[in-house]
């Protein structure tokens, strides 16, 4: 049972009444519960649901930095539109089988075909979202070719042939536009097959404006002083700028505060007030615990220099 969504009431946002969107109605989606802090950001909102709306034959594929939110704004877009999300993240031992499904041994010893999250969107109408997806076999994925064009797919242990939903789409995120990682940044991406790519409209998710990742903090830590979270704010982008470097993609350091990395720094600040330095003592272990000792020592340098006194080291 399908529905029509207020654009401006369901994502809150500035949007005439009279825009809306098609979701399903309420009760349809189980699997991924409404996060209400959450910032959309209307350029990507309004490609999520162009494409949701219609996809004419593609997969949507969301590229950025990691901790940009790729992931997240998928999901609550769905939430929202109480649209199934079957999610799975990409590695390098990913089969097209473990996306179609398998046979089990159930009660009374007899063997039962379980669909997969592939098979599962396609009957029902869902998302299924594929995080990470330039780290997935290139050979494995082109077997997605068709079903993404709309045609039909195929179960080879069981023999059915299931007709899309035409609700079904294919979402996929990664690191990388599916042409490797020059940077090696990236462990693991792997460079994608060209045909499989060319059924994909692309979008590209940076890390949020400052005003927005300032809305979160104030929901995430409330009691925390407006001129902290700027602070901390203008440390994550100048570690940001620094990670991703210049035109080639080489940046100067390994690890990069991501707006999950921010939000964690914040709450971690909360947790550790009593601490001699809790900004510090929180960053480390938010991210600088991970980076090299040179590396731990340029954050704390760069955060010294945006917070002054306050840094306190």
């Amino acid at each position: 049972m399908m529905q029509q969504y207020s654009i401006a009431d369901t994502f809150g946002i500035a949007a005439p009444a009279s825009m809306k969107v098609e979701g399903f109605s309420s009760a349809h989606n189980p699997y991924v519960p409404i996060k209400k802090s959450y910032v959309f950001r209307k350029d990507h909102l309004r490609d999520v649901l162009a494409f949701l709306g219609s996809a004419n034959g593609d997969g949507l594929y969301l590229t950025g930095p990691t901790g940009s939110g790729k992931t997240s704004l998928l999901e609550q877009v769905a939430a929202r539109l109480q649209w199934g999300v079957h999610s799975v993240t990409g590695h390098g031992r990913l089969e097209l089988n473990d996306l179609l499904g398998q046979y089990m041994l159930v009660d009374g010893g007899a063997m039962k075909w379980i669909d997969g999250p592939l098979t599962r969107a396609v009957r029902l109408g869902h998302i299924l979202l594929i995080n990470e997806i330039d780290a997935v076999d290139p050979a494995e994925l082109i077997g997605l070719n068709e079903v993404v064009e709309g045609k039909p797919l195929t179960i080879p242990q069981t023999g059915d042939v299931i007709l899309p939903h035409p609700k079904f789409r294919l979402v996929a995120t990664g690191n990388s536009q599916g042409a490797g990682d020059p940077s090696g940044l990236y462990q693991g991406v792997l460079r994608q097959n060209l045909a499989f790519l060319d059924r994909f409209r692309l979008m590209e998710v940076g890390y949020p404006e400052p005003e927005d990742e300032m809305k979160l903090l104030a929901d995430v830590v409330p009691s925390m002083p407006e001129t902290l979270r700027e602070s901390m704010i203008k440390v994550a982008n100048q570690i940001r700028k620094v990670f991703m470097g210049g035109q080639d993609g080489a940046g100067m350091l390994s690890v990069t505060l991501s707006t999950r990395g921010l939000v964690r720094w914040a709450t971690l600040v909360a947790t550790f007030k009593s601490a001699p330095n809790a900004l510090a003592y929180s960053l480390d272990r938010a991210l600088t615990f991970r980076a090299e000792a040179s590396e731990r020592e340029a954050i704390h340098r760069i955060a010294k220099d945006v917070f002054g006194d306050d840094w306190q080291v």
